[in-house]
């Protein structure tokens, strides 16, 4: 008889990697029992109509899992049993907030779910991590190389880590990951494109800060939700060739694509997109810029921001999704996120299906968006 299938609870599972992960999992079956746990509302979460029977009413609970008396709720199954893996993939994704937002959306809910994890003894905790946690050196960080956190997220996200190490009893493995890319995303890439976009209709140059060479390492979508469960199913079956001596007693991974990303195949991919010049501030206006930070910023998003709003009044798009050409402070840093994934394939057997970015892959998250409607 075949053994049953592993039960799953995701948290923050409406969130760009949970929602992607769910529907994963309710493709290919690979779960006896889901639920999602998430702050927001289904119908407040630009879901596309594909995700609707994987993040379906049925599977879903309204609850913010950084609040004590709210575990319960979400850990407790009709069936007295408890979950099996657990994915979290909540916390705050937004850049620049204030610290007290980090500790307690992020920090907070890492910690609080770890615990009642531990306590239930479910087989396998998955915490999401960032590849920003890292000390930038010349060769890509692997997962035992020298951390320094360079945006707020990963100073609260490598806070988590430390202290979900020490629960006792908790069945711990951390992930960390580079730009993740793919349909629907925002953020990085998002914010990007919109700036191509804006760039294009003004016929205009699009420069980017710092240079070329600038590391900008990234990680298709499905890539990662299928490397989250092959990392959850690995854990569960015994942890083959970690090797605790030389590895550490709690297992960590870098998610991360073979195609070493930088901000110059970014600029080429997006100049073939989009039939636009781009090109690089290099290092003396780069350098003024370093000191005057925040002017930058402010006058990148005054150039862009008027004309992207022009762009969706003329396109009669009222409702343009999470896209948006602003450009975060913390996300211009010519700070190298560079990471080296190769423990993944040794260790887990990993193997990537879309291990570079390519133009394709770019204009497949343009198409996304058009489909939802929020593209002008």
């Amino acid at each position: 008889m075949a053994a049953e299938k592993p039960s799953v609870l995701i948290i923050g599972g409406l969130g760009y990697i949970g929602r992607f992960l769910a529907r994963h999992i309710h493709e290919n079956q690979l779960a006896s029992d889901i639920r999602l746990v998430d702050k927001v509302l289904p119908q407040l979460a630009w879901l596309p109509p594909e995700f609707e029977a994987a993040c379906s009413a049925d599977k879903f609970i309204q609850a913010d899992a950084s609040k004590e008396q709210a575990l319960a709720r979400i850990f407790d199954r009709s069936d007295g049993k408890q979950w099996d893996y657990v994915f979290n993939c909540g916390g705050e994704t937004r850049y620049s907030q204030e610290d007290e937002v980090y500790k307690v959306r992020s920090l907070g809910l890492s910690l609080a779910v770890g615990r009642e994890a531990a306590k239930r003894k479910v087989k396998c905790f998955v915490e999401l991590s960032t590849g920003m946690v890292y000390k930038p050196n010349s060769a890509p960080s692997k997962e035992g190389d020298k951390l320094k956190p360079w945006s707020k997220i990963a100073v609260f996200k490598l806070q988590a880590e430390e202290e979900l190490a020490k629960i006792e009893g908790l069945n711990l493995v951390i992930v960390r990951l580079p730009h993740v890319y793919g349909p629907y995303a925002s953020q990085w890439v998002a914010t990007a494109l919109c700036m191509a976009r804006v760039y294009q209709a003004l016929g205009e140059e699009l420069k980017f800060l710092w240079t070329k060479d600038l590391r900008t390492n990234t990680a298709h979508i499905d890539d990662v939700t299928r490397a989250l469960w092959a990392i959850a199913t690995w854990y569960d079956t015994g942890k083959a060739n970690w090797d605790e001596k030389s590895m550490g007693t709690t297992p960590i991974f870098n998610i991360v694509d073979k195609g070493m990303t930088t901000q110059g195949v970014v600029a080429g991919i997006i100049g073939q997109v989009f039939g636009i010049e781009t090109g690089f501030q290099g290092s003396l206006l780069s350098n003024l810029a370093r000191l005057n930070m925040d002017t930058v910023v402010d006058d990148v998003n005054d150039d862009v921001l008027g004309p992207w709003a022009d762009l969706l009044a003329d396109a009669k798009i009222t409702r343009p999704g999470p896209l948006t050409p602003f450009m975060e402070k913390e996300l211009l840093k010519d700070t190298d996120l560079s990471m080296d994934g190769s423990r993944l394939e040794a260790v887990v057997g990993f193997q990537y299906q879309k291990p570079t970015i390519t133009k394709e892959l770019v204009e497949e998250v343009i198409e996304s968006y058009k489909k939802m409607k929020w593209w002008p």
